[in-house]
């Protein structure tokens, strides 16, 4: 059992090390509001989602004052809503229509971000899929709160090269839609490789078909906690410096179980999932770019950077899976550039390239993450990076994802602001060399050999 005095071992952790519960993300299954009108299909989204939820964020804001943890977000994820909407939905605009409704829902009952604007197209789109994908550029134009995510790969299936190339065009469709909001509709876009069906996280939160009817789950996150325990071994060997880290997860990881099972038991809904991931904010002190360097190395992208954050996922998953038998979701260390001061810092100073991110990606929880590019960037080299990106999850078997914000009217230098948790972000150079023979080829890239496990 969890109790008060290990909270209370957090308190300096809590006040000076910038730790918190990143989310508490209710997830809620929409497939019992499916219909053939559109009219009773918003409003049984509708009814649900408030109805479900009318207690989230007062409950977070319970747990707050009483355990003085602070809770940064209260989010809901849903069913893909290619899914939901495809039996009543004949145009882009029908469900687009869909996303106005989630968004009033999500103002309704006040949470941050609401997920699950989503379809999932590894291995081939459905009409609905391809509908809902078209109408991702003026769902995110017209709503706030609204994420939206596609999955295009898989180790089983492989790679839908097709989905690929339409999101390239749709990422840019984005940002052209939402250029008077600083292109925002693409930072609420995830492409992914392999998504996880129960991730509190946004931009990329769905609630998965295989879940039940509602759900919670709880993302934690503590970059300053293990930066600030790193700096009491700094100069040990590299077991002092992975039983530190370790340590401090499971520390970590038990101040996100105390509030998962409260949330649970306060809102009468099933705990899912725990996500013990390294999210950094911009606020000074809060970054896993300076975890890195407190490893060892000079910036985030120096020679070793691979090998160190290799190190640090690793013994952050081993430390969240001691402290609790339901850690999922991604887990790990997220190295968006924009929410990250560091790794604004490291690109600024030169030590680390769009090339360099990819590399990392290999290692880590996520992928290429709040990633600024020159708003001239074609389509069709987004689409390649999207399939860089897919390939290193396939193979690997692990969760890939894309969030790149090619900024309307900016090049390389130039600065992009979002505010608040997204922080801001360099414009980053790009490969000027083409791809577009190879990404308009068409079709499927095959599942490795070694997806075959039946």
């Amino acid at each position: 059992m969890i109790n008060i005095f290990e909270v209370n071992e957090t308190n300096q952790m809590i006040d000076q090390e910038n730790l918190d519960v990143r989310t508490i993300t209710l997830g809620i299954s929409l497939l019992d509001c499916i219909d053939g009108s559109l009219d009773k299909v918003n409003r049984k989204i509708y009814d649900k989602i408030t109805a479900v939820a009318r207690n989230l964020v007062e409950t977070g804001r319970e747990i707050e004052r009483e355990y003085g943890i602070p809770i940064v977000n209260k989010r809901i994820s849903v069913t893909p809503i290619a899914l939901v909407g495809g039996a009543a939905c004949r145009t882009p605009e029908d469900f687009a229509s869909i996303a106005e409704t989630l968004d009033r829902a999500a103002h309704e009952v006040g949470v941050n971000f609401i997920g699950g604007y989503s379809a999932l197209v590894s291995k081939g789109m459905t009409r609905a899929d391809e509908l809902l994908i078209r109408s991702i550029p003026q769902a995110m134009s017209r709503t706030e709160r609204v994420c939206s995510s596609v999955n295009v790969g898989s180790t089983k299936t492989g790679i839908n090269m097709d989905a690929v190339k339409l999101m390239g065009e749709i990422v840019k469709q984005t940002a052209e839609s939402t250029r008077d909001q600083n292109c925002m509709g693409c930072a609420k876009l995830v492409v992914f490789c392999n998504a996880p069906d129960d991730n509190p996280f946004m931009a990329g939160a769905f609630h998965g078909v295989t879940e039940a009817d509602a759900i919670i789950n709880v993302g934690v996150s503590g970059p300053g906690v293990v930066k600030h325990a790193l700096e009491k071994v700094r100069g040990e060997n590299f077991e002092v410096l992975c039983e530190t880290i370790k340590k401090t997860a499971f520390k970590v990881t038990r101040v996100g179980q105390l509030v998962a099972q409260e949330a649970s038991r306060r809102l009468g809904i099933p705990f899912g999932i725990l996500d013990l991931s390294l999210a950094p904010t911009p606020a000074v002190g809060d970054s896993v770019a300076e975890i890195l360097e407190e490893i060892g190395l000079e910036a985030a992208g120096a020679p070793g950077t691979t090998a160190a954050l290799a190190l640090l996922n690793d013994q952050v998953k081993k430390g969240g899976v001691m402290a609790s038998s339901y850690v999922g979701g991604l887990s790990g260390a997220f190295i968006p550039v924009s929410e990250d001061q560091g790794m604004i810092d490291a690109v600024n100073a030169g030590a680390l390239s769009l090339e360099k991110l990819e590399a990392m990606t290999c290692v880590c929880s996520v992928g290429l993450d709040m990633i600024a590019i020159p708003g001239s960037t074609s389509s069709s080299t987004i689409s390649g990076i999207i399939a860089d990106e897919m390939a290193i999850g396939m193979i690997n078997q692990k969760t890939t994802a894309v969030r790149l914000i090619p900024a309307i009217g900016k090049e390389v230098g130039d600065v992009i602001e979002f505010g608040g948790l997204l922080g801001r972000a360099p414009i980053m150079p790009v490969n000027s060399f083409s791809c577009e023979a190879f990404v308009s080829r068409g079709g499927r890239i095959p599942a490795p050999v070694h997806s075959f496990k039946n």
